[in-house]
């Protein structure tokens, strides 16, 4: 029988590896550790620099899998911080450390829940982990390869439960069942640089960015869709390189963000937007480029037998009513969906990426009880 793990003993182990994206810092070997201790079978699969862990225990179906990482942000300006960032010092029943919430925590929570499960003999199938070292990064090499990589190997993962810190304002009011898609976009207009008393000898660029940019805040996207905000459209760059007052430049840059709904595509909406610039580009002597990157589509797993059971759990091992919510911003699960139906649930995010980030220790034991709950509830509902 698998030893009883102590969650925020293992979140403090956690915490003071320095995984600082794209350093692991032996977290990882941290995490294998301990499922190879309950019995799981783990795999290491490193993409690039990036470590990643895929584990299972056992072989039959359903696979009930959690998703998490354990890299983290930088620590900011650390003679700000109470405690050590990377200390793990518990203050008054509050664990202080860069990780706490987001989300070492919570793959110390799972793990732990996992353990009661294992030795209660609730698996009536199979519990498997995906913990990547890459989501606070670019996300190239970690979540989105591992899924590509057990897609093409023909593993069937069921449903998947994210630990993101997704609480709001008190542990387990919210469960994000969705997420809204994300595009960056990338402007470049090139013109012809010149002396500002003889414009017709240069061709602005900064005239003509402008059009474009208030062409694409000018449309309504939309107006939301069921369980969705509208999307909008923000502009986050606007850089013209000049530092003389008499040169018209050369060159103007700006970029941008979207967060979209169902109602659109990454595809479609960096369609318009190549669009809209030749528009513009018309009659100009100088070039317009737009550069798209995709992070992500829109997605939501309807209400349904599994998202009852998450939010049973919730409510019978916290007392709340969890909101079922597609606001935030993106994660893993933007990846794993393409695998199986996917929810978030975790600690509340308030203080995650700031200095001092923390999170009290009966919330991690909260959580723990939480997934303990799922877990068993998941496998009388779906195992067989």
């Amino acid at each position: 029988m698998p030893a009883a793990i102590d969650a925020v003993e293992l979140t403090r182990e956690l915490i003071r590896r320095p995984s600082v994206t794209p350093a692991d810092a032996g977290a990882m070997d941290v995490v294998e550790r301990v499922l190879a201790g309950l019995g799981f079978a783990c795999r290491r699969m490193k993409f690039g620099e990036i470590e990643n862990l895929y584990a299972r225990f056992g072989t039959a179906r359903p696979n009930l899998c959690f998703a998490g990482h354990t890299d983290v942000v930088p620590v900011g300006d650390a003679a700000a911080w109470s405690q050590g960032a990377f200390d793990a010092e518990v203050v008054d029943g509050v664990l202080i450390g860069r990780g706490a919430v987001d989300m070492k925590s919570a793959i110390a929570a799972f793990a732990a829940a996992a353990a009661g499960a294992i030795a209660a003999g609730q698996v009536k199938g199979s519990l498997s982990f995906l913990i990547t070292g890459d989501e606070e990064g670019v996300a190239t090499h970690g979540t989105k390869m591992v899924v590509e990589a057990l897609a093409a190997e023909g593993e069937v993962i069921d449903h998947c439960v994210v630990g993101e810190p997704t609480s709001s304002a008190t542990f387990g009011d919210m469960v994000k069942v969705g997420r809204r898609g994300s595009i960056n976009a990338e402007i470049t207009v090139e013109g012809v640089q010149g002396h500002v008393a003889y414009p017709h000898r240069a061709a602005n660029p900064t005239p003509v960015l402008i059009r474009l940019l208030a062409r694409l805040q000018d449309r309504a996207l939309d107006d939301g869709y069921p369980e969705f905000q509208p999307s909008n459209l923000e502009v986050t760059m606007i850089d013209v390189p000049n530092t003389a007052t008499n040169v018209i430049p050369g060159v103007a840059r700006a970029r941008l963000n979207i967060r979209f709904n169902p109602n659109h595509k990454g595809a479609e909406l960096a369609a318009w937007m190549e669009a809209e610039a030749q528009a513009v580009a018309e009659g100009f002597r100088g070039k317009v480029t737009v550069v798209p990157q995709i992070s992500g589509e829109a997605f939501l797993t309807a209400p349904g037998p599994f998202t009852d059971v998450v939010a049973a759990a919730v409510r019978e091992a916290a007392g709340r009513e969890p909101e079922l919510s597609t606001s935030g911003g993106t994660s893993d699960a933007r990846f794993i969906r393409a695998l199986c139906p996917v929810v978030e649930l975790g600690l509340v995010g308030a203080t995650m990426h700031q200095v001092d980030e923390r999170a009290p220790v009966e919330e991690i034991r909260q959580l723990q009880a939480v997934y303990a709950r799922l877990i068993e509830r998941y496998f009388q509902a779906f195992g067989s």
